[in-house]
């Protein structure tokens, strides 16, 4: 009988094994620098040619290795860092398995040089052939220095599928800098190809940003910290005026760790919620720190993957903490006029600001308050007006005065029935002593549009879009604290639907009924209102109902919402006062309040900004006053 399971020779199993941690050059940088930093480095230099493939050397000022050692350090499975069972619940180092260096040996040349900082004298390996290693002493700098050579020579197949240099060395630089971000008060060396690409000093986290990526990166970022007894998480992300086309700037550390988590993205990408549009990504650098036994870094041998104990509490964590830090920070966009070229004017966004908590002297008040602010529309999206377009603003609003002046003073001449409503409260009590321009003051622009005034200037709110807000939170609100609140009708409205709304009305009357909705099914795709959310206009019920069902179905072919989400967006924008709808002074008040005491005030659920400011000085300067 012919045997036909046959034991692999080791040099065939060890470089199939290196196929698992040795993908590309990039996989040799990253293991030997993990090995450099668990030696307790305090300078790691990185070599390379021709991207990697010819040449990588790194070399460390670490605890170096004794021979014995390092003839150990080529065996698979030899690793100094974990000796039982146990210690893989209390993983602190890079290295735990053992199959880093024995796997490079396998498609490389390599040779290790190192020595002890107590020893005079060090070691030399050389691992030229399958089978052929040479070992010598020698006086060697302090540490370890570990070259590889000729990579994947002996695989001709694996050298054939690397990328072009240029895709190599990026990828190799992008693993750089994980290294670099994770570990700013050690020093790191990268050299290509005789270029000095950084001669990093040991430095703080914004220093090392602003080497990395750019000079002002850190004004482009919102410091993100939360400590606590179960995990910690500091870091940056950026504020929405630095929003990436590129999902390569999201650098997360795991207990300083750079891995790969969807989970934590997601949660990162929701925490701006609809600032972010398709193919937007936020430019993040968080460092997560944990008990070691509550995360599995032991799932691939690449190590870049990790589970969670309790995947959902850490979602919830990361994106609460990143939407907290991102409402420290005033982002209501500003409008000023300035003159970047000859072609005249242009209209742009200012930056935000950092703001205290309880800071809401630049925001319009008449209510208890509790606001929060959060984020709004990217800077470089912001329309340009020219001259032109400023003129005609400006002019339309000259041609209603112009056209509708009495011959005589009146008593209100501002109060334009049709165009224009304006409000204005007399100060009372202390507020009598305070000037005239700090009484409340609020307009209503067209029916459509609050104008309110606050310290810098004037603030311009699109009321339908700002009450679609209010009643998008209150809805998701609703869908958790699963107690619905109904006005019921005087008489219940019944209504046919086609055969396709009324199956999907089945379908969404669980989240319905949790809004407010009171729905009876009948025969023949008849149904019967008997009673509506309390936001819902008396009169409008059907109506309403129809206008959600078409929303959720259109929301259902362009964007992949979460079905809670869809209904909630549907409705809001559908419940929600509309432009022309006259509202009072009072409901104003009342919408302002209510906007600034949601979590995201400064855009709709759909991503539409709500808020705009204009400085009063601008005001003054356009009229000449400066």
């Amino acid at each position: 009988m012919i045997k036909k399971i046959q034991i692999l020779p080791e040099y065939i199993s060890n470089k199939i094994a290196a196929g698992e941690v040795v993908q590309r050059p990039e996989s040799v940088v990253k293991e030997l620098m993990e090995n450099a930093l668990d030696a307790g480095a305090t300078l790691v230099e990185l070599y390379i040619k021709d991207a990697g493939k010819s040449l990588i050397q790194v070399t460390d000022d670490g605890f170096g290795m004794s021979e014995d050692d390092a003839r150990d350090s080529i065996l698979r499975h030899a690793t100094s860092k974990i000796t039982t069972f146990e210690d893989l619940e209390k993983i602190r180092t890079f290295g735990f398995r053992g199959e880093a260096l024995s796997s490079i040996a396998a498609v490389s040349k390599l040779e290790i040089k190192t020595e002890q900082r107590d020893e005079d004298l060090g070691t030399i390996i050389r691992v030229e052939e399958e089978h052929q290693i040479i070992v010598d002493k020698g006086s060697f700098a302090k540490g370890t220095s570990v070259v590889v050579k000729n990579l994947f020579y002996n695989t001709p197949a694996r050298r054939n599928f690397l990328k072009s240099n240029a895709t190599e060395l990026k990828h190799v630089t992008d693993t750089f800098k994980k290294f670099a971000l994770s570990y700013p008060e050690i020093g790191f060396k990268f050299v290509n190809d005789d270029d000095v690409i950084y001669d990093l000093a040991p430095a703080d986290l914004d220093e090392r940003l602003s080497i990395l990526f750019s000079d002002n990166i850190n004004d482009a970022l919102v410091e993100v910290k939360e400590v606590t007894d179960y995990l910690n998480i500091t870091g940056y992300v950026s504020k929405p005026t630095f929003l990436r086309r590129s999902k390569g700037d999201q650098y997360l550390f795991i207990n300083k760790r750079a891995v790969s988590s969807k989970i934590i993205n997601h949660a990162v990408f929701t925490a701006y919620e609809n600032i972010l549009e398709k193919g937007e990504y936020p430019f993040f650098v968080l460092f997560l720190e944990l008990d070691p036994a509550k995360v599995d870094i032991n799932v691939h041998p690449s190590k870049l993957e990790v589970k969670f104990d309790d995947e959902n509490g850490i979602y919830t964590f990361v994106q609460a903490v990143v939407r907290k830090s991102l409402g420290s920070y005033d982002l209501v966009p500003t409008m000023t006029f300035n003159t970047p070229n000859d072609e005249g004017e242009k209209l742009g966004f200012n930056k935000g600001n950092r703001v205290s908590q309880q800071d809401f002297a630049d925001r319009p008040d008449y209510g208890s308050g509790g606001y929060s602010s959060r984020a709004y529309r990217e800077e470089s999206k912001a329309p340009n007006y020219s001259d032109d377009d400023i003129d005609l603003l400006f002019s339309s609003l000259n041609t209603e005065i112009k056209q509708n002046a009495p011959a005589t003073p009146v008593e209100h001449p501002f109060r334009e029935k049709q165009q224009i409503e304006v409000y204005h409260e007399s100060s009372s009590g202390e507020n009598d002593k305070q000037d005239a321009h700090d009484s409340s003051f609020i307009v209503l622009l067209h029916n459509k549009y609050i104008l309110a005034q606050i310290k810098s200037g004037l603030m311009i709110i699109d009321a339908h879009v700002a009450h679609e807000r209010i009643l998008y939170e209150k809805a998701l609100k609703s869908f958790n604290a699963n107690i619905p609140f109904s006005q019921q009708l005087l008489f219940a409205q019944r209504v046919k639907l086609d055969p396709g709304d009324y199956a999907l009305t089945k379908e969404l009357y669980p989240h319905l009924i949790k809004l407010g909705f009171e729905i009876n099914f009948m025969s023949k795709n008849n149904i019967e209102i008997s009673g509506v959310p309390s936001d819902v206009n008396i009169g409008s019920e059907i109506d309403t109902l129809r206008e959600i069902l078409s929303e959720f179905k259109k929301n259902q072919i362009e964007k992949d919402l979460e079905i809670r989400d869809n209904v909630a967006k549907s409705y809001s924008c559908k419940a929600a006062i509309k432009a022309g709808d006259k509202i009072s002074e009072r409901e104003m008040k009342l919408l302002v309040d209510q906007l600034f005491a949601t979590s995201m005030p400064y855009v709709c659920p759909h991503g539409r900004p709500i808020v705009i400011k204009i400085p009063l000085l601008e005001l003054d300067r356009r009229f000449g006053r400066t």
